[in-house]
């Protein structure tokens, strides 16, 4: 079954805010959000480790620029590319039907913990060298997301300098 992942969204919300509200009826607003973003932040990280294994493209840019519009699809985000490069990928999203999607339920909140949240874990799993910045989001009230992917080389470079010199140390 080939569905966009907004399509994929809006079916695990069937489950996944009824769930949420009930954990949070019983442990409490801010257990239950921790104890939810820790086991969908493994999922996520799993996705994005994934994804840049099977992408096996050595340009942020390009690799990002697929993943966008993979999230994309179905007319599911209005975004402008900033940049665009090598170690470098910035857009920024002007309109955002999971936001949509999540306020017409009257769920926002919940719509930055299911769906907003995920994009650092899933950061994460492209490696150590890639860092998401990440200030505002539509979810939240803002009138734009502006997301900032860069990979920075020093880190690669400073833990092989930090492994060395533990080596002749």
């Amino acid at each position: 079954m080939d569905l966009s992942i907004i399509q994929q969204v809006k079916i695990q919300a069937q489950v996944l805010v009824p769930l949420v509200k009930a954990l949070q009826a019983e442990l409490g607003e801010e257990r239950a959000n921790a104890l939810v973003r820790r086991a969908l932040g493994t999922i996520y990280r799993r996705y994005g480790e994934e994804f840049w294994r099977t992408k096996n493209e050595k340009n942020l840019g390009k690799a990002m620029g697929s993943e966008l519009a993979t999230f994309a699809r179905d007319d599911a985000l209005d975004y402008k590319v900033i940049e665009q490069s090598e170690d470098a990928f910035a857009f920024d999203v002007t309109a955002c039907r999971y936001a949509k999607f999540y306020k017409e339920l009257g769920e926002p909140e919940l719509g930055f913990l299911l769906v907003c949240s995920a994009d650092f874990d899933m950061a994460e799993g492209f490696g150590r060298d890639i860092k998401l910045a990440r200030t505002q989001t539509i979810m939240q009230g803002a009138s734009h997301c502006d997301f900032r992917y860069k990979r920075s080389r020093s880190v690669a470079g400073g833990e092989r300098i930090l492994v060395l010199v533990r080596i002749l140390t």
